[in-house]
């Protein structure tokens, strides 16, 4: 049969200038230098293992880890056969989640285990006792209203605090932390405006009709693990002995609480899919100025440079970011979880064990707060089960939000002014105009990444770091996949410019 096929490259052509695109990205892969991988030195400097992450295996009544099991868990991490995995020793019924994913190749971007995060603090560091104070201060404040932070007692006193430590990462003023800057990030943007980014709150465009992004969230008060029998159980896999309790009545993100239940149940990229349905409802004057459609007559971009082609990079930028944490969490670091720690300082206080922890946190405002409302030294978490079966570092959602917010930055102008910002009521029953500096699309997609990260931390199972250090991960993994889509473009481009949560600026 006769071919109909037009264009500028004849069949054989096209499909050599294919092999030829795909192999020159290969070559680029193969020849990247391997980088190290250091860690912190926990797990060979505490022959009881009280410093990596162990839930779900079978522990003592101190909540430390059986050593044949965790034998057994490294025994299978250095193998990867699945029989290894299966002969795991588990204390309950909670699973490990797919530590198998470490190992798992890519077809576009850079291999997972080409990809290089820094250290995370050592259990005993001044640094690991500053982001466990702040944990403390952020279980303690989870139902005080963001608008309410810059006069609370507790907001007050959680600033103050935070501002004596010897080694704190966040962001402060003139060198102190205020209500103004507590629970926040130092990337550009994050700074200015409400805590909640706009795109936690605007009406997200859905097909024929639009999402209120009123939630469901969980009543005041509704912490979980303070009890040490509960928190025993939790650490061995055992079922929880209490439920979340939930609000009948959805609200607008209002609070620490409010954020923390919205990442509890969260699909991978529904934050950035609701962030991209909102950017394309502002129209092409929106769009990153080096879009090649912006100044045609004659064409407009869709499966290349239009919606199509944005939803999808937003979407595929998920799962390789994932797998990057992925590998980062099982085959380096296996860091302890905020809630395990809680268990290390409680037995510590009590007389039951002696570990190297930092005195600045056993000696805190935020612990004794912690024990005066609850009787245990134990972190509040606002789920019932605790953290997920997996390490600690870095956050998963940090990952995967990092990926997707670059995605977007590239796309989408990030000095374009959001429009009609809006702020939630201290109820979080409606949404009220804002009146402040201008918020950007880049700062506000900064701030959504932020916030996404920080909502895994008001509820007790991250760390400030897992955060910081998953968001770089995710900007690399999508960096790379812009990389390397770049030469698959017929039309006249410039390059994917954006600013980095460094606040550098790049075009790939």
């Amino acid at each position: 049969m006769k071919s109909c096929e037009i264009g500028p490259l004849t069949p054989a052509r096209r499909r050599n200038k294919a092999f030829r695109i795909r192999l020159q990205r290969a070559i680029f892969q193969k020849n990247r230098l391997l980088p190290g991988h250091p860690c912190n030195g926990d797990e060979s400097r505490y022959p009881q293992k009280i410093a990596v992450f162990t839930k779900g295996l079978p522990h003592n009544k101190l909540g430390e880890v059986d050593l044949k099991a965790y034998g057994a868990f490294i025994h299978a991490l250095k193998t990867g056969d699945m029989e290894d995995f299966e002969d795991i020793p588990l204390g309950g019924l909670l699973k490990l989640v797919d530590p198998q994913a470490a190992y798992a190749f890519e077809l576009a971007g850079p291999d997972s285990h080409q990809l290089a995060i820094a250290a995370p603090p050592a259990f005993s560091s001044a640094e690991m006792a500053g982001e466990m104070v702040e944990l403390y201060w952020r279980a303690l404040t989870r139902d005080i209203p963001f608008q309410a932070y810059e006069n609370n007692p507790l907001t007050l006193a959680a600033a103050s605090e935070i501002s004596n430590l010897s080694t704190f990462r966040g962001p402060k003023i003139d060198g102190r932390v205020t209500t103004g800057t507590l629970f926040r990030d130092d990337i550009p943007g994050d700074g200015v405006g409400p805590m909640i980014s706009q795109f936690l709150w605007k009406d997200i465009p859905y097909g024929g009709t639009k999402i209120a992004q009123r939630n469901r969230t969980t009543v005041a008060d509704d912490n979980h693990l303070t009890l040490y029998r509960e928190w025993l159980n939790i650490q061995n896999g055992l079922a929880p002995l209490t439920a979340n309790v939930y609000d009948p009545i959805p609200r607008y993100i209002r609070n620490g609480r409010d954020l923390a239940e919205w990442v509890h149940t969260d699909y991978s990229y529904q934050s950035g899919l609701g962030a991209c349905l909102i950017l394309l409802s502002y129209g092409a004057e929106a769009l990153d100025p080096a879009n090649p459609y912006l100044n045609s007559a004659t064409q407009a971009g869709f499966c290349t440079f239009g919606a199509p082609h944005i939803l999808d990079f937003v979407a595929r930028a998920a799962r390789p970011a994932l797998e990057a944490a992925w590998f980062q969490k099982y085959l380096v670091h296996r860091r302890i979880r905020p809630e395990e720690f809680g268990g290390r300082v409680h037995n510590q206080l009590r007389g039951a064990a002696d570990y190297p922890i930092n005195p600045e946190l056993l000696h805190s405002q935020a612990v004794s707060e912690v024990f005066s409302r609850y009787g245990t030294y134990l972190l509040p978490c606002a789920y019932a089960e605790g953290c997920p079966a997996h390490p600690a570092y870095p956050s998963g959602h940090a990952a995967f939000v990092g990926a997707q917010v670059t995605m977007l930055k590239a796309f989408f102008k990030e000095s374009f002014v959001i429009p009609d910002p809006v702020v939630a009521s201290p109820d979080g029953l409606s949404l009220v105009p804002y009146s402040g500096r201008p918020l950007t699309i880049g700062g506000e997609l900064n701030k959504l990444a932020s916030r996404v990260c920080h909502g895994r931390e008001y509820a007790g199972i991250h760390w400030r770091t897992d955060g910081k250090e998953g968001l770089k991960l995710g900007e690399a993994v999508a960096i790379g996949i812009l990389r390397e889509y770049k030469s698959t473009y017929n039309e006249p481009f410039k390059g994917f410019s954006l600013t980095k949560f460094d606040g550098t600026k790049i075009t790939v």
